[in-house]
Formats: C-alpha cells, structure tokens, sequence
C-alpha cells in the first residue's frame, strides 16, 4: 500500500512539474511564432523530440508490436490535432486567453473517461473541475475577453482534443510501456503536421538564434520530458485527477508573464489564485475524509 502511494505521489508531482514547465512555453512560443510558420515550429518539437526519446530509450523499440502502433497512432492523432489548433488560436489572440481555453479539458476529461473506462468520476471531480476553469478564468481573462473563431474558436477544440488525448493514454497505457507509446504518439503528430507544412508552408530562409534557442526548449523540455511525465503520471493515477493538476499551466502561464514581463498582478488574479488552490485540495483530499468519515459510521453501527 505505500509503494502504491508513493508511485501516485510521485506521479501527481511529475504532472505538477509538466504544468510548470508547460506554463512557461507560452509567451516563449507567442514571440518564436512571429518568426516561424506554425506547422514548420510543429514539425521540428514533434520529429525530434521523438527523435531524442528513440536514442535516449532504444532499448524500448524492442516492445514494439501492432498494438503500440495503432494505439500511438490513434493517441499521436489527437495529439498533434490538439497542437494544431491550439498554435493557430495563439497566433490570433493573447496567451493568457489560449491558456485558459485550452484548459477547458479539464472540465471535458471527467466526462469522456467516465464514457470510455466506465468508471464514474467522484462527485468532488466534477466540482474541482468547475471550480478550477473559474479560478482560471478569474486569473487568464480579468474581465477582457472577447471572442474571434481562429483566436478562441480554435482554441476551445484544442482543449478537446487534448482531452481526447488524455484518456487515450489512460485507456491504452495501463498495459503498455509508456516511453514507446509516447514515441509513436510524437512519430504521429509529427507525420500530420508535415503534411499541412508542405501543403500550405515555405521552408522559412532564416531562423534567428532566439527561435533556435527556442525551439530546444520546446523540443527537449515543452515536447520530450513534459509528455514522458505527462503519460506517466496518468498511468499512476486517473484522468480525472491528472487533468486537474495539468490545468495549473495556465497559471504558471501568467506567473511567468508577471516575472519577465513585469505585469502587476490584480485582486481579480489573486482571487483566481485561490479558487484554483480550493478546487486542486477538494479534488485530492475531500474524497479521503469522506471515506474515514464513512468508516467511523460503519464503526459504530
């Protein structure tokens, strides 16, 4: 039992670090996507942070079979469609107002895995989940947002395709090595954006040390080690519970702002804070003193 609870902690901590990091790629890839074609920037995290985990991990390509393929594919399908739509929606509107929408899955996720696995989310799942895309809201909008299909529009699909992703992992992953799984699901996106590159995108003639320095962060750390962390911390606890932890990116997203940009938090922002703070203990910890409360019941029955 406490190996069991030390492997969850330790996965809830990698889906912790995966936000944190995730919330730091945003305004990094708002100023590289200035410069360089959405699908070229999609084509290089994806094809060499896959490249990076097959050197790093080829002793896993021993496991491949038909299974790993089809599944990766399905997952890598969802993946690089998410990815898709989220990099065109951050060309036309703020990054706080990406984050934010693309957080949506955690409200989607509960829903989806609840159809697919057949097992019913807690009810405090439900409620950490609305609690948490008001707390992001309060924090990523301050009251400002207004809507445009290519901006928001694209934005909101992305949440749900990452949602669609999320529980592909938890349905398929359990049984299967998750470094490998992860690998092909990156081969897949990869594969998707190149074909939009060359259908509608130019090699871009020059690329400035900042982009190329950008696009080492978003492959080795946003792409290769926040996916691995990602997958794995999902297999060692639910989806529900994973996409309400993931859903801090978005916060970090503005923490990160404030720190290199300088901009002044508000009450409203703090608030926001706090919401989301409330909605991540209810989720984690109101079911555990249910159940020592419904013990105690038992007990003296």
């Amino acid at each position: 039992m406490k190996s069991e609870t030390k492997r969850t902690l330790a996965a809830k901590l990698m889906l912790f670090s995966s936000a944190v990091i995730w919330g730091s790629s945003f305004f990094i890839l708002k100023n590289t996507l200035d410069e360089l074609p959405v699908y070229f920037l999609l084509c290089v995290r994806f094809l060499f942070s896959a490249i990076l985990l097959s050197i790093v991990f080829f002793k896993k390509w021993k496991l491949f079979n038909l299974k790993y393929l089809w599944t990766g594919a399905v997952t890598g399908v969802f993946l690089g469609l998410a990815y898709i739509f989220q990099t065109i929606g951050l060309t036309h509107t703020t990054p706080g107002t990406n984050a934010f929408l693309t957080t949506v899955y955690c409200v989607i996720v509960p829903f989806l895995s609840w159809a697919v696995s057949k097992k019913r989310p807690d009810a405090y799942n439900f409620v950490a989940a609305a609690i948490c895309i008001t707390g992001i809201g309060l924090v990523c909008l301050d009251g400002k947002m207004s809507f445009s299909f290519l901006g928001e529009g694209f934005t909101l699909i992305c949440g749900i395709f990452f949602a669609l992703q999320i529980v592909a992992v938890e349905k398929w992953c359990g049984d299967l090595d998750v470094i490998l799984h992860t690998i092909i699901q990156f081969f897949t996106a990869f594969l998707i954006c190149f074909i939009f590159f060359v259908s509608s995108e130019k090699m871009p003639k020059h690329i400035s040390s900042a982009s190329v320095l950008s696009l080492v962060y978003v492959t080795v750390f946003v792409t290769a080690l926040c996916f691995v962390f990602m997958n794995v911390g999902i297999k060692h606890t639910t989806a529900a519970s994973s996409s309400l932890i993931l859903c801090l990116e978005s916060v970090f997203g503005i923490l990160f702002s404030m720190i290199f940009y300088h901009e002044r938090p508000t009450l409203q922002t703090a608030v926001g804070f706090l919401i989301i703070f409330a909605g991540i203990v209810l989720n984690e910890t109101k079911p555990k003193f249910a159940i020592k409360r419904n013990k105690s019941i038992k007990k003296r029955q």
